[in-house]
């Protein structure tokens, strides 16, 4: 994995110098609220319902044993003892008190990490396939060129007041497992005539008006990738909507102009940006490549596993992924424990997700968009002690992919901007479906929750999406059947009228039902949706 060489190390150093006497000014009241706020949201710090919240970059959602060890520090010191893994692979902390963000941006610079560009109209964390560089199925490591766009977009001068927030991804398999399609540009890493380029999606996202990115060019040499991404915002910034921050997001610009003309203006673009010389040296490219070269795996590992306890082999099938290393695997982590919240850990759960990490992972762990962890490099032959050991920590919970994975945003128990609570239904989502007979009968069900329109749980992206809104002062729940934010993208539509808390659980219920029923062999329930329609899931829900 990347590290920082003395310019990147000198980069946040300075930045924590500087947010330092920043703080002291605030504090000192030498500077108001107002003035303060959008430095200090320049550092991923927002004011939230109850305290500060920080939030922390994991940039690609890469990081070792070291890193991890002091997110779990952070946690215990200078928060509730918990930190809250989110869905752009980057970590939040929910108590922080604002005499204290200094020194923990100073503990995170010790370790190369950072809360730059967490927060504003600029490029925010570059996330990746949490399963890159060690999946069966990738053509190449996308990780190298998410950290090249991760030193170009830190600090761009053009690009730190864009109209509105801006969220890139990079693949590079078929699979996608990084909601690509629904990001400001989704890059995806592609193979033509024995040569890899880059395919540009460009004006995707969710919010409160989901868009899936159309694709604007099927081939960009990867020497240009940087120039053709920087005229794919150039033109954004020229003429995004700054008067409307509803219609700000380039989605709109693309949808409104139409994507032959944003096309059309990208090219016109890309032919002057490519004369300023900004594509990185191909010697440079190569050293940042070079740390990410594969660990040293035995590919002679012992490839059988032994899977005489049932528990055990329950959890190898439903978290344990195939490596592209015989003899090794990929294991994903579970931050979703029934009757737990989604994505938080403890510093004691977190610290021995570092200790596995070290021992038996290379050193690597991955922070994944629907929180969740992964220790990316394992040999089979160890799978059966790191399970032991994740169960006695309660992170042992065999549910990838399945309806209690649920992915949820804060909600109103923190965010200011919430109408509505996500923590709950959650949780009472995951207890009636404890039962994990039942969940695997239903099979693959992705369930995303959003307190807001703004989306932060993806729930247009949901096999099933729940949305929370206000309704006259009342919480109400909207239900949206057959999103995708998978290679199948697809947005879910709106079933009805809301519900209450347990109403929504039990609407829930009823579409599960209907589904079981309706089923052919083979079929997800997203499938399924596809293939009946709405109407048979509406008439199961409200009658």
């Amino acid at each position: 994995m990347y590290k920082y060489d003395e310019y990147d190390q000198a980069m946040v150093e300075a930045r924590v110098a500087e947010f330092s006497d920043q703080v002291r000014r605030r504090l000192a009241g030498e500077i108001t609220e107002d003035q303060f706020k959008p430095l200090r949201l320049m550092n991923g710090l927002y004011l939230q319902l109850h305290a500060y919240m920080l939030r922390v970059a994991v940039p690609y959602g890469t990081l070792d044993s070291r890193q991890m060890r002091m997110l779990a520090h952070i946690a215990r010191k200078y928060d509730r003892d918990y930190g809250h893994f989110t869905t752009r692979q980057n970590i939040q902390y929910n108590w922080i008190k604002l005499e204290d963000a200094p020194a923990i941006l100073a503990d995170l610079a010790s370790v190369e990490m950072h809360a730059i560009q967490t927060s504003g109209n600029c490029i925010r964390n570059i996330s990746s396939d949490q399963f890159a560089g060690a999946a069966a199925d990738e053509i190449t490591d996308p990780r190298p060129w998410a950290e090249l766009l991760r030193q170009w977009s830190s600090f761009h001068p053009e690009f730190s007041y864009l109209p509105r927030k801006f969220k890139i991804a990079v693949i590079a398999a078929e699979e996608d497992r990084a909601a690509m399609r629904l990001h400001d540009i989704g890059i995806q890493i592609v193979e033509k005539d024995g040569v890899h380029g880059a395919a540009f999606y460009v004006g995707g996202g969710m919010g409160r008006t989901p868009m899936i990115a159309p694709l604007i060019k099927d081939f960009v040499p990867l020497e240009d990738l940087l120039s053709y991404t920087e005229a794919c915002l150039r033109v954004y910034n020229r003429y995004g909507r700054r008067d409307n921050i509803y219609k700000a997001r380039i989605k709109i610009l693309v949808h409104e102009i139409g994507a032959d003309e944003y096309r059309r203006q990208v090219e016109e673009e890309f032919a002057h940006v490519k004369t300023l010389g900004i594509d990185p040296p191909r010697a440079e490219f190569d050293r940042i490549a070079a740390q990410f070269a594969p660990p040293p795996l035995d590919a002679s590992a012992p490839d059988d596993v032994d899977r005489s306890d049932p528990d055990f082999a329950v959890w190898l099938d439903q978290n344990v992924a195939a490596h592209k290393v015989p003899g090794h695997a990929i294991v994903t982590i579970s931050l979703k424990p029934v009757g737990g919240i989604p994505g938080d850990a403890s510093s004691a759960q977190i610290e021995l997700m570092a200790d596995l990490a070290e021992t038996y992972s290379h050193d690597e762990l991955r922070v994944t968009h629907a929180q969740n962890i992964v220790l990316p490099h394992v040999r089979k032959a160890d799978l059966h002690t790191i399970w032991q050991k994740l169960d006695e920590a309660g992170l042992a919970t065999p549910n990838l992919d399945l309806i209690s994975d649920i992915i949820a945003c804060p909600g109103l128990d923190y965010c200011s901007l919430a109408n509505a609570r996500s923590i709950p239904v959650a949780q009472k989502i995951a207890t009636r479906f404890a039962d994990l007979g039942r969940q695997k009968e239903l099979g693959e069900l992705k369930l995303k929750i959003s307190g807001c329109i703004n989306a932060c749980g993806h729930h247009h992206a949901g096999h099933i999406g729940i949305l929370g809104v206000d309704r006259k002062g009342t919480e109400n729940y909207q239900l949206l059947l057959g999103g995708s934010g998978a290679e199948d993208v697809s947005l879910g539509a709106i079933t009805g009228p809301g519900f209450d808390e347990d109403g929504i659980v039990d609407a829930i219920e009823r579409v599960t039902d209907k589904y079981l029923s309706e089923r052919a062999e083979g079929e997800r329930f997203v499938d399924t949706f596809r293939r009946v329609g709405m109407a048979p899931f509406k008439e199961a829900i409200y009658g």
